[in-house]
């Protein structure tokens, strides 16, 4: 058969625009909308964790902040559930994460020892595409990831028997692939699945200049957890062995991080006594504060409305808005209790429309709250969004106590 030269010029302009396209896949969706927001403000993400499919639950921002439940996509893997009872199923915040910046979704799958990168169509933010095959999460029991700033690189932990971190480059056309001299132990004396709480990784980020890679590790009383904190190279190699950093004196079981701004400081949420604040700089001006009747303060994220974070304790299904201010002193602004037994699990925070929502995932209620966040001292919550009804309308099984991760994505 002979080319001739426009033939020849069409067949290789067709073939560099397939090598250039994403290797995106459209992974198995089940709808629980007629019909799509087209006019969304953003999304909010979590997981359904199940043991024999792992889905990405995707519901549409409304712009006053309410959300409705869109589709649940399948995450390309397994979940898992450590061996303890009750929600929580990973003992982690951070299981599912979105980064604005890169349009892109990543999420464990904790019972496959995997992880799976999306795209987010920031037009329709519940529309997400996977994004070439799901990697390997190079351990065990994966319970927490962490994108940088520009949402290039993505590092996970593993919290299982086979512990520790490992980073991959984020190409959005083929995926993940694993970062050279990324992988790192952590060293814990584990199980897989993880045996906890105590004892267990919980959550892992990146310092606010994106120079350290950091992962909160909780104690087994009376011994106290400790952070984890690997030097970031310029290349994205992590310094061959971690710092450990102790929490200030009554601090015990460090769980989820937000950093503090402009300060190379964390708060921390401490499930054994409310929450500690890392000095990263100077460890002698940490400090643990307690909330009087919390019994497990695990999850926080930042508003920078109010400039304030929120925690969320699981036993006592309540928010603990609490300021930290420039000499890092954190004090208890206000408390604001859900619904009684909803186990108030993994938060985030999206800004709409000039506000600030904070989302809540209530395991135990089967359902998200919704709570604006219009000035200090003053969150009020607007709506409560059922998971249970349309889940089960459409076919997607629902396990409270499976049932992991928050994260929002808002349309800039």
């Amino acid at each position: 058969m002979k080319f001739t030269a426009a033939i020849l010029t069409a067949v290789l302009a067709a073939s560099a625009l397939v090598s250039a396209a994403p290797l995106e896949r459209r992974a198995k969706t089940k709808m629980m909308s007629k019909t799509t927001r087209l006019d969304a403000s953003g999304a909010i993400y979590f997981i359904t964790n199940e043991p024999d499919e792992n889905m990405i639950i995707a519901a549409s921002i409304n712009s006053d902040g309410t959300l409705n439940l869109d589709r649940a996509v399948a995450a390309g893997g397994r979940g898992a559930h450590g061996k303890a009872d009750g929600p929580d199923a990973l003992f982690s915040q951070g299981a599912i994460k979105a980064n604005a910046k890169g349009k892109v979704l990543a999420t464990v799958n904790a019972g496959s020892n995997t992880v799976s990168l999306f795209s987010i169509d920031a037009n329709t933010p519940t529309n997400i595409n996977q994004i070439g095959d799901v990697a390997s999460s190079e351990g065990e029991f994966p319970m927490s990831l962490a994108f940088n700033s520009d949402g290039s690189r993505l590092c996970v932990v593993n919290g299982g028997a086979v512990n520790g971190v490992i980073c991959y480059n984020v190409d959005k056309k083929t995926g993940l692939n694993v970062m050279p001299n990324t992988l790192r132990p952590l060293g814990l004396n584990q199980t897989t699945p993880a045996t906890g709480p105590a004892g267990t990784a919980s959550h892992i980020i990146f310092s606010e200049d994106d120079k350290q890679l950091i992962v909160s590790v909780k104690g087994v009383p009376p011994t106290p957890g400790f952070l984890a904190v690997w030097d970031v190279g310029s290349d994205g190699s992590l310094s061959p062995d971690f710092k450990k950093i102790a929490p200030a004196k009554d601090g015990i079981l460090p769980f989820s991080m937000t950093v503090i701004p402009g300060k190379n400081a964390i708060l921390a949420t401490d499930a054994g006594l409310g929450f500690d604040i890392f000095d990263l700089k100077d460890n002698n001006k940490s400090s643990a504060i307690k909330i009087d009747g919390q019994v497990a303060t695990c999850w926080s994220s930042r508003s920078q409305k109010t400039g304030n974070f929120y925690l969320t304790d699981i036993g006592t299904a309540t928010v603990t808005e609490v300021h930290v201010d420039d000499n890092l002193k954190g004090s208890i602004v206000q408390q604001y209790p859900q619904l009684p037994g909803s186990a108030t699990i993994d938060n985030d925070i999206a800004t709409v429309n000039g506000q600030d929502f904070l989302y809540v995932l209530a395991p135990n209620a089967t359902a998200v709250d919704v709570l604006l966040l219009d000035s200090p001292g003053s969150a009020k919550k607007v709506s409560t969004l059922d998971i249970s009804g349309p889940t089960k309308a459409a076919g997607i099984t629902i396990n409270p106590n499976n049932l992991q991760g928050m994260t929002t994505f808002s349309r800039k």
